[in-house]
């Protein structure tokens, strides 16, 4: 079985993602894709994992863990896909000691122990630091900026030495990443990513996000171009979207408000030239599939 760990990352997605898997479940049991609902799995993984730490499983637990998951007989599924934005940590330790998800290796590597034969692989929205740290800051309960970042320098901030790290540890592990400012024109073909499907297959809710950036004229313009052009493919689509969106953006979804001490535009300028180059350096890793607009 392949089993798709969608693990967030943080302050990136809000359970939509997970919302518009369920949406096609029904269409995506057809294809031996489950899509189980979380309550079935978030609380037992982390139970398990927090249980397990460096030891063995005993022999049944996979086929425990797949009775408690999985509403079908297993034998009838193929892929399964898991939503856990919290698998790593909760977000007010996302930067404990100073380390970007210093857990994630070995919750991984645990989580693989516990699906011995299975192929894992791992899907993660990644966010610019300039507007992550604050927005995960103002998510998590107490203590000051400086407490929640445990000692890291913001522009010491890099999603590549977490990828990296888990490549070296789960090599055979195959990781997707995506850019959280770039959702609305890749939707779609994030959820496909997730549920296994070819690009293009069709789905339920691919604009979902771009409806809520785009007013409801450039929204309907825009269906009406696909409905006269059904034969582009996704890559033509996002250039579309684009130009629709030049015209007819709802500017102030687009915009975000940092109130940070220190944080000027200058700052915030030069923490999103580090991001961008992080992608490009991870999308050139092996084993690594970015998903970009």
């Amino acid at each position: 079985m392949r089993i798709a760990i969608h693990a967030g990352a943080h302050c990136t997605d809000d359970d939509r993602l997970l919302k518009a898997l369920l949406r096609n479940a029904d269409g995506l049991r057809g294809r031996a894709v489950s899509i189980p609902g979380p309550g079935r799995y978030r609380g037992l993984l982390s139970d398990a994992l927090n249980k397990l730490g460096d030891a063995t499983p005993a022999p049944d637990s996979r086929e425990i863990l797949l009775e408690r998951i999985l509403s079908e007989d297993a034998d009838m599924v193929d892929r399964m896909v898991l939503s856990h934005e919290n698998l790593f940590c909760v977000p007010k330790l996302m930067l404990s000691g100073g380390v970007l998800y210093r857990k994630a290796e070995s919750r991984l590597a645990a989580l693989a122990r516990l699906f011995p034969g299975d192929e894992l692989e791992l899907y993660l929205g990644l966010r610019n630091p300039a507007t992550l740290l604050p927005t995960c800051f103002g998510s998590a309960p107490g203590g000051s900026f400086e407490e929640f970042l445990g000692g890291m320098d913001p522009l010491q901030f890099r999603w590549s030495h977490l990828i990296a790290g888990l490549r070296k540890t789960l090599p055979d592990m195959p990781i997707t990443i995506w850019c959280n400012e770039d959702t609305p024109l890749i939707w779609g073909e994030v959820i496909r990513a997730l549920a296994g499907l070819e690009s293009g297959a069709k789905i339920v809710g691919a604009f979902d996000l771009l409806s809520e950036i785009m007013d409801s004229e450039g929204m309907r313009r825009f269906r009406a171009y696909l409905a006269e052009h059904p034969t582009i493919n996704e890559a033509q689509k996002r250039r579309v979207m684009m130009a629709f969106l030049d015209k007819y953006a709802l500017d102030e979804e687009l915009e975000e408000v940092l109130d940070l001490p220190g944080w000027d535009e200058a700052y915030v300028d030069r923490l999103t030239a580090i991001y961008d180059a992080d992608v490009d350096a991870m999308a050139a890793m092996l084993g690594v599939r970015l998903i970009g607009a």
